[in-house]
């Protein structure tokens, strides 16, 4: 199990080929996140095109200057994550300020609603689709498809104890979207996104 200290190993090697300027890294790199990175800027700005330029924006950060991740500070997956939500949450601060200035409707605390509200929908997608998948199963059986926990238990081979755990255990952590932190923060890098 990797530790602070110790990074994945394909995290650091995945930092060292960006920093070498490999063009293939950038396309596994690309491979693996853009479906999260889309998905979290998507969430965010609730817009396809803002999206993609989120994305894009994302990756060229990235091949511009795969110094700015640090393999010692935690998951190169979390940082990507992190990083999107910084950029999705300020495109989406400077569109409704800007909307806001030219007479739009709404309020500045309005603003900060929406935002908080983006950031926790977007932080709940990532934890669902980061938490392992025998917990994720369970919660997409009870929640998506509406199964019991005997339901959700019959379907897994588990017993319903196991059910129960697992589903215990996906709420705990879906309920750390709706921690404390100020609206715009970012998730924290290094820590669960």
């Amino acid at each position: 199990m990797a530790t602070k200290d110790a990074p994945p190993r394909w995290d650091r090697r995945m930092q060292q080929r960006l920093t070498h300027g490999e063009a293939a890294a950038l396309g596994e790199l690309y491979d693996r996140f853009a479906s999260l990175v889309h998905g979290l800027a998507h969430r965010v700005l609730d817009d396809e095109r803002a999206a993609d330029g989120i994305t894009r924006e994302v990756f060229l950060q990235l091949w511009e200057d795969p110094g700015a991740y640090d393999p010692k500070h935690g998951p190169l997956r979390s940082w990507v994550a992190a990083l999107t939500h910084r950029l999705a949450v300020q495109r989406l601060r400077a569109t409704e300020t800007a909307a806001l200035a030219q007479g739009g409707e709404g309020t500045a605390e309005e603003l900060e609603r929406k935002i908080h509200h983006a950031s926790v929908a977007a932080r709940a997608d990532y934890i669902v689709q980061a938490m392992p998948t025998p917990l994720r199963a369970a919660l997409e059986l009870a929640y998506f498809q509406r199964r019991d926990y005997r339901q959700t238990a019959t379907y897994l081979g588990v017993t319903e104890d196991e059910a129960r755990r697992r589903l215990r255990l996906g709420l705990q952590l879906l309920s750390t979207a709706h921690d404390t932190r100020p609206s715009g923060t970012p998730p924290e890098y290094g820590g669960a996104v």
